[in-house]
């Protein structure tokens, strides 16, 4: 992936050239899961010319999701840089401005602010700090990028739409889920990118297929999650697919207590419900945090740009493990993953790209 966040960056700078334009506490563990909320790490050993930090969004450093995906990049480039790195975790929205601020004056070169609720907050501060770099996870700023602000964003309809395509294929119901967090443009891509690909496996085996969607309007909420996917099972839904971050682990509680399946997303989720958990929508948020910290360390100009990474460069997709699913199905969501890599497969990322979708489908 290195590889290719060099080129998605080269190319990012050469476009930009021409257009018109809640404190912190000691940690030395080395998984989230066991860390504390709220944590610093550092080390004896490490150098300290590179100081890395990042802000979470409410849902927290242990989500089981993209926060968490986004610490575990950063204790990558501690053991492969020894950069000194760092985490403060948002407990509201309020917190943001004030968390960023103290990640300003503890003298960090490059500060991360993980997920689109921090998007405000990000542009605020690299404003007024433009001689610290940024990055945000899941924002995109276009043509306002601030010259000190690297935004990565994902393209999670594609890893959705193959979750979607097995969802359809596996169940027996004909009636799915999905439970959203946040409603927002980012959440879009998973919920019409997983409706697609339900649509696209409904019509290949000629039945109907009922898709219940509903949204937490939370990322930190694991009851409100356990509640929403529990009723959906109850009337039904023999599949769930959240896209919730910590609301997320709800989910999976309740498809463990219904024995039904639920689908993860950002990281392979199955170590929560190895008999539960069907597969995940992957999105590798950690290798981005890792290989872009490592640009800005060893001084690439990021600032200014937007990396966009999906199935093509690697970055998102679904997990090989494949047991709960059988091989048949695998194998013909792998075919599909080929196709979107290959960009025959173009999945939607809206409510009006899908409509457009599945009318083509017809």
């Amino acid at each position: 992936m290195k590889k290719v966040l060099a080129i998605l960056l080269a190319a990012s700078m050469a476009l930009s050239a021409t257009a018109c334009s809640s404190g912190a506490k000691p940690s030395s563990s080395t998984t989230p899961s066991a860390a504390p909320s709220g944590a610093a790490e550092t080390s004896s050993t490490a150098k300290a010319d590179f100081k890395v930090t990042m802000v979470t969004d409410t849902g927290g450093v242990n989500d089981q999701s993209f926060n968490q995906l986004s610490w575990e990049g950063l204790q990558r480039l501690k053991t492969d840089t020894g950069a000194v790195i760092s985490y403060t975790e948002s407990k509201q929205d309020a917190d943001y401005a004030t968390n960023l601020d103290k990640a300003v004056d503890d003298n960090n070169n490059l500060i991360w602010g993980v997920g689109f609720a921090m998007g405000d907050a990000i542009k605020t501060a690299a404003k007024a700090n433009a001689d610290v770099q940024f990055a945000i996870v899941d924002n995109d700023y276009g043509k306002e990028t601030p010259a000190n602000v690297t935004a990565v964003v994902f393209r999670a309809q594609e890893p959705s739409f193959l979750v979607g395509y097995i969802a359809a294929k596996t169940t027996k119901t004909n009636k799915v889920g999905f439970v959203g967090g946040i409603k927002s443009d980012v959440i879009d891509q998973f919920e019409y990118g997983y409706k697609a690909g339900v649509k696209y496996g409904e019509k290949e085996m000629n039945k109907k297929i009922e898709v219940v969607a509903q949204y937490a309007e939370s990322f930190s909420d694991s009851a409100k999650g356990k509640a929403i996917a529990s009723k959906m099972y109850s009337g039904g839904c023999d599949i769930v697919f959240h896209a919730a971050g910590n609301v997320g682990t709800g989910v999976i509680e309740a498809a463990k207590e219904a024995k039904k399946f639920a689908i993860g997303v950002d990281k392979d989720q199955a170590y929560l419900a190895p008999e539960n958990v069907l597969t995940s929508a992957l999105k590798k948020v950690d290798k981005a945090v890792e290989e872009v910290s490592k640009e800005i360390k060893d001084g690439k100009k990021t600032g200014g740009t937007t990396i966009s990474l999906g199935v093509k460069e690697d970055a998102a997709g679904i997990p090989a493990e494949h047991k709960l699913m059988g091989e048949d199905t695998y194998k013909a969501a792998a075919a599909l993953q080929d196709q979107i890599k290959e960009g025959k497969l173009v999945p939607p990322a809206s409510e009006k790209d899908y409509n457009a979708f599945v009318k083509d489908m017809k």
